[in-house]
């Protein structure tokens, strides 16, 4: 989309991005007393002390792939996240989640990318973990990799409208990313998961 070409609209999507996923990782860490939680390779024995945005940032400024990458990511993270239940996003396993989500994406979307020892590189990870990491995201993923038009666009307005919601004036809405009192035990959402021939919204269990 000609709008992610627009040099202050990627910033502020990495920004955003950034900070929608701290807050579900700091909520599923709450959760995680109270719901079961797998082990995978994509959990570190402690939390990366870089934090969510700085890393992102990372990534953004060294993939050098195209910006329809980190949208393209973005849903790989929703396909992941309802296909693993068991494996939500949280502050232990969404660095290792991110640097291999923009790795397959770029592979899948871009016609030149790095490889994954540069990837691994970028990602502060060995390579021999960066290919462990990209196969168990792509066997989570069930291999389902392609991204329609439709699907894409649903994704980036929804994520175009949230944007705007956190400009001032605030406006609060009622919505699956509200993180206000009274929430439930429930996994957090991200997003909604968006099928080819569907609008409606589902949960994201991350």
């Amino acid at each position: 989309m000609a709008e992610l070409e627009n040099p202050n609209m990627m910033p502020n999507l990495i920004t955003f991005l950034s900070s929608l996923l701290e807050e579900v990782a700091e909520s599923n860490d709450l959760n995680c007393g109270f719901k079961a939680q797998k082990i995978s390779v994509f959990h570190g024995l402690t939390r990366p002390t870089i934090s969510i945005q700085s890393y992102l940032d990372r990534i953004y400024k060294y993939a050098n792939c195209s910006p329809s990458c980190f949208i393209v990511a973005y849903v790989y993270l929703d396909r992941f996240a309802q296909r693993q239940p068991s494996l939500p996003i949280n502050s232990f396993n969404v660095h290792r989640l991110l640097i291999t989500s923009v790795m397959v994406a770029a592979k899948f979307m871009d016609d030149m990318y790095y490889n994954n020892a540069y990837y691994a590189k970028v990602g502060g990870i060995s390579t021999t973990e960066m290919n462990f990491l990209e196969v168990d995201f792509l066997f989570g993923l069930g291999f389902h990799l392609n991204v329609t038009p439709n699907t894409f666009h649903t994704y980036y307005t929804y994520l175009q409208r949230k944007m705007m919601m956190l400009q001032p004036p605030p406006i609060i809405a009622e919505s699956s990313l509200s993180f206000g009192k009274g929430r439930s035990l429930k996994v957090v959402h991200l997003c909604f998961n968006v099928e080819e021939s569907s609008h409606q919204k589902q949960q994201l269990a991350v």
